[in-house]
């Protein structure tokens, strides 16, 4: 196999079973990573917006988000079966609205670690996603999570800017 093949990097090549990716032998670097969610909400939604947010019966729904987003990257290796558990050092949750009315979600998670934080920013940004459509499903079911995907990662054995 030459060097620009690449593989499954949670199979164990000798028996083809899911395994946990050995870092032990990896350099500790700072990491990086940033991920984002885009939600379309739709006009009934959208104007409820008032300032920064939109008031619920169950209270602020992005100040809500933000605070999902943050605990579920923390939680990650719960969810992702076979991700590293890892203890987080910075998480930053931020939501915007851009210019087509949609709500954009952007997890940054940082650790100094042997293993990256892709996941953990992926899942924030999924997880806050999934917390606005929950607040927000009694004003209509026509919400769409549009969009997930890695944005940036830096660190590692190669950077990666999307």
């Amino acid at each position: 196999m030459s060097t620009s093949e690449k593989t499954f990097t949670h199979i164990n090549p000798d028996t083809n079973h899911p395994t946990m990716v050995d870092v032990s032998d990896k350099q500790v670097t700072k990491r990086v990573a940033c991920a984002q969610s885009i939600v379309v909400l739709g006009e009934e939604i959208m104007k409820h917006l008032q300032g920064n947010d939109i008031q619920t019966k169950k209270g602020p729904v992005f100040q809500t988000a933000i605070i999902a987003g943050t605990m579920a990257a923390k939680k990650t290796a719960d969810l992702i079966p076979l991700c590293h558990p890892l203890g987080l050092e910075n998480c930053k949750v931020e939501i915007s609205i851009n210019q087509q009315q949609e709500v954009v979600i952007q997890c940054t998670a940082t650790i100094t670690s042997k293993t990256g934080v892709e996941m953990e920013a992926l899942t924030g940004a999924s997880v806050a996603a999934l917390t606005i459509y929950d607040m927000c499903k009694a004003f209509s079911h026509h919400i769409v999570i549009k969009e997930t995907k890695l944005l940036e990662k830096t660190g590692g054995k190669s950077d990666f800017h999307g």
